[in-house]
């Protein structure tokens, strides 16, 4: 997979992708990221990528000139049909859909690449969305001073569950909300902790017992946090 992110601040995501299963997953050419300063594509003379707002207000915009030049740039057309095949542009914004472990999935199993444009400021210009962008993501109900954050999480999420990222091909499949709920309790060495005991049921080997008590588990701790998540069930 290849990643772009699309950024008036390249310098913070300096080393923050040479860490972990991204580094491994780099150095494995499981994955590719490269970071752009929007700044190089603006056709201003002072490298200018905001502007006011139409029709007043605070705040500054981010002009849709130097994304779209970017975006050209990186796919060979700025034309929403005409992109590669299995090529996704994803604007990150406070409006967008709220990201999720199976949109992460999504991602992973049908993109082959990944164009993220950080929104700052007031937000981008709406035609970059109406033209250029094939998703418009969240990572939650709250606003960020900007997107980069979010293409952090992004990145992370999506690269995770890319074949062979993991050490374990089922790590990502016991993971929180792969199936829909939190993940279970976990315990490991010493099994008595002062005065705190493991399970006995996770120390006996039974390993049906074992998926039992996880399962039941995970959907106790399920509907004490986030019973939200069983609703949507």
């Amino acid at each position: 997979m290849k990643i772009d992110v699309l950024t008036i601040f390249p310098e913070f995501f300096r080393e923050v992708f040479d860490f972990g299963i991204i580094r491994r997953a780099k150095l494995a050419n499981i994955v590719e990221i490269n970071i752009h300063d929007i700044r190089e594509f603006s056709d201003d003379k002072h490298r200018t990528v905001d502007d006011r707002p139409f029709g007043g207000g605070d705040g500054m915009v981010l002009k849709p000139q130097p994304i779209f030049s970017a975006i050209e740039n990186l796919l060979g057309t700025c034309e929403r049909e005409n992109y590669p095949p299995k090529t996704r542009v994803i604007l990150l914004s406070p409006q967008g859909k709220v990201f999720k472990q199976s949109a992460a999935r999504e991602f992973a199993d049908e993109a082959e690449r990944i164009v993220l444009i950080c929104g700052r400021y007031e937000g981008v210009d709406e035609r970059v969305n109406d033209s250029l962008g094939t998703d418009e993501i969240s990572i939650g109900d709250y606003v960020l001073s900007g997107g980069e954050p979010a293409a952090i999480v992004l990145v992370d999420t999506i690269v995770r569950l890319l074949p062979n990222a993991l050490g374990s091909e089922t790590s990502a499949e016991n993971d929180s909300f792969s199936d829909g709920i939190l993940d279970c309790p976990h315990y490991t060495r010493p099994a008595d902790f002062r005065g705190m005991r493991a399970p006995d049921v996770l120390l006996n080997g039974n390993h049906a017992e074992i998926k039992k008590w996880r399962k039941e588990k995970a959907l106790e701790k399920t509907k004490r946090i986030r019973e939200d998540l069983l609703k949507e069930e």
